[in-house]
């Protein structure tokens, strides 16, 4: 099936199976990596996009699905070679350990902090429901995203 879609500002075209899932889409034919698949089983958010600014697993959703959609990835987030607020705050703040989690885990986060600029510690674990972390706890996400809130305030 045809599918027309924009990634990360670029848009592009291609022939795909009807039952290819967006996150293969991402990874075999566009090559970007940074997207991983974790569970398939759509639990643990490692697959984490952005489909017209809503965080979705892209597990969840097939690649026909998002035609016509604006899709962002981990990729899309550094603008001019500078991080995103929330990529710096996960180098500073020590938010990874293996990395593997960690673009799903900033990928929800942006969503995050675009619905509430200014969350609570409890506001950023409830919005983290649904992305899973083998390594750090937690706690140093959690600071990465309030870093990140902290920096958008300024």
């Amino acid at each position: 099936m045809p599918i027309k879609l924009t990634v990360n500002g670029k848009t592009y075209s291609h022939e795909v199976e009807p039952r290819m899932l967006l996150v293969h889409y991402l990874r075999e034919v566009l090559r970007l990596t940074g997207t991983h698949i974790g569970c398939d089983t759509s639990s643990c958010g490692a697959c984490t996009i952005l489909v017209d600014g809503k965080a979705v697993k892209s597990c969840t959703l097939l690649a026909v699905q998002a035609d016509g959609c604006e899709v962002t990835t981990i990729e899309g987030l550094a603008k001019n070679g500078e991080l995103h607020p929330l990529q710096e705050g996960f180098q500073e703040e020590h938010g990874l350990q293996c990395g593997f989690c960690t673009p799903g885990m900033i990928m929800t986060a942006v969503e995050l902090l675009h619905q509430n600029p200014h969350p609570s510690e409890d506001e950023i674990r409830h919005g983290l429901e649904g992305n899973y972390c083998r390594c750090t706890g937690y706690h140093n996400i959690v600071k990465s995203i309030q870093y990140a809130a902290n920096k958008q305030k300024s």
